[in-house]
């Protein structure tokens, strides 16, 4: 079957300004790519065994994930026009982030045939991704042209920055802008194992890994990357910062940390809860996941072995609180610890203050402020500033590539 899918008509609310419009260029090159190839004319699955592996799914699935494009103009919405073989069963979804005023992508917003991806703020630069999913007998489909137009429907505000935050000298004080608190919810918690196994955003899956899953690829980072991170904190008081590297549990569609005007499905549900938790306590579905399975427990994320064990402590499956920290806006860094898969958060900016946590290799975290405390050397030098990443959590700025923020 030929799969043509059109750009939505303009809004009918308010005129538009004109923004870019391209062809995309279907090349698999970078590394970042999960299980494509491009032959014959056409980005195809690579026939590797990569799926979501948190959400048990049977389907093989591909990531193509386009290098960021730099906008002429302000823009805060793109169409998608797609033209590909897609057998029974078989699916090719597109996503676009948006880079925000303060150097974070905004989560992924699909754009659907009828419905374009409307980013939650004018950027001047944007990024694409598709994903493909094998159908019936695993057959998958064949992107063969990806036509992207984008446009600006707000007023204008200010445009993002065109790169990523300029690393500063640890312990520099500036005035932190204005930011925007995340979303958190409470809930359940099961360890995802699976060692071996390549997750949906194509990464290997080690021992004592350090990342989670979520049933929304809205989330899912590209690999090796902590564009979207989350902080997990337990019952115990130790919390853990990871990358989002896989979907699940249970679903694939359920961003449920987003509010019901943007929730991909089960628009419902209150925002904050998960499918799978409904399904399980109330029977919502019928009791089944968006596959049709009878839901076994009330999961709405899983944690890897590092994460699970080592950052959180846990011995068992267990209600956690979750903050989708890309919800936020707000000064962030990115963890770059030596020699270590972690780096260990701390009550006080000391070494001799209790372990609270662990923040994962290339997790971002939010940064507070910075504190004065014990000496430290590590991948951005020697200083004695650590960072306030939450309340009493602190981690050393040397293991930190992050803006200049003010003191505490």
């Amino acid at each position: 079957m030929l799969a043509l899918l059109s750009p939505a008509a303009a809004a009918p609310a308010r005129a538009a300004v004109p923004g870019d419009t391209w062809i995309a260029e279907l090349a698999v090159e970078g590394g970042d790519d999960a299980n494509v190839v491009a032959a014959g004319g056409a980005v195809r699955l690579a026939g590797a065994t990569v799926r979501a592996q948190s959400a048990r799914s049977p389907l093989a699935e591909g990531e193509l994930l386009l290098a960021p494009r730099r906008m002429p103009s302000p823009v805060d919405r793109v169409s998608a026009d797609v033209t590909a073989d897609v057998p029974p069963g078989a699916q090719v979804t597109v996503d676009v982030r948006g880079l925000r005023s303060d150097g974070t992508w905004s989560g992924w917003v699909t754009a659907a045939p009828g419905g374009p991806a409307v980013l939650p703020e004018a950027t001047t630069q944007v990024q694409v991704r598709a994903t493909l999913v094998a159908g019936d007998h695993g057959a998958g489909p064949a992107l063969q042209r990806l036509w992207l137009s984008a446009d600006r429907t707000r007023a204008a505000v200010p445009a993002a920055p065109t790169t990523l935050p300029i690393p500063a000298a640890p312990g520099t004080a500036a005035p932190a802008p204005l930011a925007t608190p995340a979303v958190s919810s409470r809930v359940f918690a099961t360890r995802e194992g699976l060692v071996g196994g390549t997750t949906a955003n194509g990464h290997v899956i080690v021992n004592r890994d350090h990342f989670v899953a979520l049933p929304s690829r809205r989330g899912l980072s590209p690999r090796d990357t902590g564009d979207y991170t989350v902080k997990v904190c337990a019952p115990n008081g130790r919390c853990a910062w990871s990358p989002v590297w896989d979907v699940g549990p249970w679903n694939t569609t359920d961003d449920y940390w987003n509010p019901a005007a943007t929730r991909q499905t089960w628009k419902d549900l209150p925002q904050g809860t998960p499918q799978a938790q409904a399904a399980f306590q109330s029977r919502y579905n019928g009791g089944k996941d968006g596959f049709g399975r009878t839901v076994a427990n009330p999961a709405g994320i899983d944690l890897a072995d590092g994460t699970f064990y080592d950052d959180l402590a846990l011995k068992d499956n267990s209600w956690v609180t979750v903050t989708y920290l890309w919800t936020a806006t707000g000064p962030s860094g990115l963890a770059k610890p030596t020699g270590a898969p972690t780096l260990v958060v701390r009550s006080a900016p000391s070494d001799a203050s209790s372990a609270v946590g662990a923040v994962a290799g290339g997790a971002r975290v939010a940064v507070q402020c910075t504190a004065a405390g014990q000496l430290r050397s590590g991948t951005q030098g020697t200083s004695s500033s650590w960072l306030r990443i939450g309340p009493a959590q602190y981690v050393p700025a040397a293991g930190v590539e992050a803006p200049r923020v003010a003191s505490c």
